[in-house]
């Protein structure tokens, strides 16, 4: 690799007013094409399809915003274009034919156009992710690039993947972006919503998120493809925690929670680092790795206090290693959005934070992750089949004894009804009017852009998931008896 440079590259443009300047992170990129960053001067890669939505200049406005504010700005929907050489891709697609679970990575240049301005990162990282929602990104197991189409699939981009700790590799501050596409969501904005209602509750360990305009542009290839909007994701990691001054510390112990993390059973199965062969750990450290041992005798020490302790003992001791008021504001949110796929009643999709190192000294902090199937999308699942109409106290299984053992508080259960009437309460952003006024402009926003290349996905529609258990339910269109804003206000007016 030649050596690594930091330029900025003004370009006057032939057919309009402005310009678009082009800042090169890093050096020459092992992933791909020379091609994808020596665009044409209108800011788009050279041979893109004239008319497409992406084609367009990007709107103007500033980049004085860094990091976070910057990469997750809902007031734009930037171009992403992925550029990747044939052996990388082909070299993704057999590591998927080997292991559909597969975590590896490969080289990849990522080119981001945003408020008139392209900034360049080379040599990132690139890999699928997804749990059930995992698929191949083109063709039939065994077949290489450009046998058949490609397919919307979730991926993760980490611009330092190979670079570790060399921040010159980052997107304005942001060293890792998760892209998800709106997978069995017609209307595209489930995820988001959530994410932004627990935000406006309070609930500052909630993820950002904003749209993008995805490209894919495999080396040999005459034109990027264009595989539509996605949602861009901050990664829960490191970085994450040092976001968040909240933290009394960012150097404590991070464990993402997959199906199985009741928080009762301490089974040694459960507890890992790292990929699992043939699947996943219930509890996954993912931050000081090294130190399995002693971050598991931590949580192992959490859940049998959780579990055992009882009356005011246990009372005592959750105020002392939990931030309670945050946990019940939380909930009350899950609950008004309707995430059944969750910690309480199907003991998945969470992570925990423990704020320390020490097995006594801490507190615990639980991360909302996984947001897709809500507002509407039920299922029959744990001890619910309508999420809509689901009784807010008995949300969830027995076997998930965190929320239960709280709600056996007296104080804690009032405020926990505090919280969730006021979500239904005049003036919230969860009413029906508010509600409807952000999604209709997150709909504008993202709308002409939403048809793509796959044929997969390619319109907005106020439905919920093709699988869900309640078909009726809708988000835009008002109705007493099957709105989800109206029902779910009904149910939590009447606690």
């Amino acid at each position: 690799m030649r050596k690594l440079t930091i330029a900025v590259i003004a370009f006057s443009l032939l057919a309009m007013a402005g310009c678009i300047k082009e800042e090169v992170l890093n050096g020459d990129g092992k992933g791909g094409s020379e091609q994808q960053v020596s665009g044409d001067p209108a800011g788009d890669p050279a041979g893109e399809p004239s008319g497409d939505p992406a084609s367009a200049d990007p709107p103007s406005g500033t980049s004085a915003k860094k990091g976070n504010a910057f990469v997750f700005d809902v007031q734009d929907v930037p171009k992403l274009t992925i550029s990747v050489s044939l052996d990388e891709w082909n070299r993704l697609l057999k590591a998927y034919d080997d292991n559909i679970n597969t975590r590896e990575y490969i080289h990849c240049d990522a080119t981001f156009i945003k408020d008139n301005q392209r900034y360049v990162v080379n040599d990132s990282g690139l890999r699928l992710r997804g749990q059930t929602s995992r698929r191949r990104p083109e063709g039939a197991m065994g077949q290489e690039h450009g046998k058949e189409g490609f397919r919307r699939v979730h991926f993760g981009l980490n611009f330092r993947h190979y670079h570790k700790k060399d921040k010159k590799y980052d997107l304005k501050g942001v060293h890792k972006i998760n892209l998800k596409y709106a997978k069995e969501d017609p209307t595209y904005i489930r995820e988001h919503y959530g994410f932004d209602f627990l935000e406006r509750q309070g609930v500052w360990t909630s993820q950002k998120t904003s749209w993008c305009r995805l490209y894919l542009h495999v080396e040999g290839d005459e034109n990027p493809f264009y595989m539509g909007v996605y949602l861009m994701m901050e990664a829960v990691d490191d970085e994450y925690l040092e976001e968040r001054s909240q933290f009394r510390s960012d150097e404590g112990y991070l464990w993402k929670c997959s199906w199985g993390s009741n928080l009762r059973d301490t089974d040694d199965w459960r507890f890992g680092a790292g990929e699992k062969p043939g699947g996943q750990y219930a509890y996954e450290l993912k931050t000081r790795e090294d130190e399995l041992s002693t971050a598991k005798a931590q949580l192992v020490d959490f859940i049998k206090n959780l579990r055992d302790l009882k009356g005011s003992q246990f009372e005592a001791w959750i105020k002392q290693h939990c931030d309670v008021d945050l946990l019940l504001r939380t909930y009350a949110a899950f609950v008004a959005l309707g995430h059944w796929d969750d910690y309480w009643n199907d003991m998945n999709n969470f992570y925990l934070y423990f704020d320390s190192t020490s097995k006594d000294d801490y507190k615990v902090y639980m991360i909302p992750y996984d947001l897709d199937n809500t507002l509407g999308t039920s299922h029959n699942c744990g001890v619910q089949t309508d999420s809509g109409r689901h009784d807010p106290f008995r949300w969830g299984i027995d076997e998930c004894i965190f929320i239960s053992k709280i709600l056996g508080i007296g104080d804690y259960r009032l405020k926990y009804k505090e919280y969730l009437k006021a979500i239904a309460s005049p003036g919230s952003d969860f009413l029906y009017e508010n509600s409807v006024e952000r999604i209709k402009a997150w709909h504008k926003l993202i709308g002409p852009y939403v048809s793509n290349d796959t044929g997969e996905d390619c319109s907005l529609r106020d439905r919920p998931a093709s699988w869900s258990n309640h078909q009726e339910y809708r988000l835009i269109e008002d109705s007493p008896s099957n709105n989800w804003f109206r029902v779910k206000c009904s149910v939590l007016e009447s606690l």
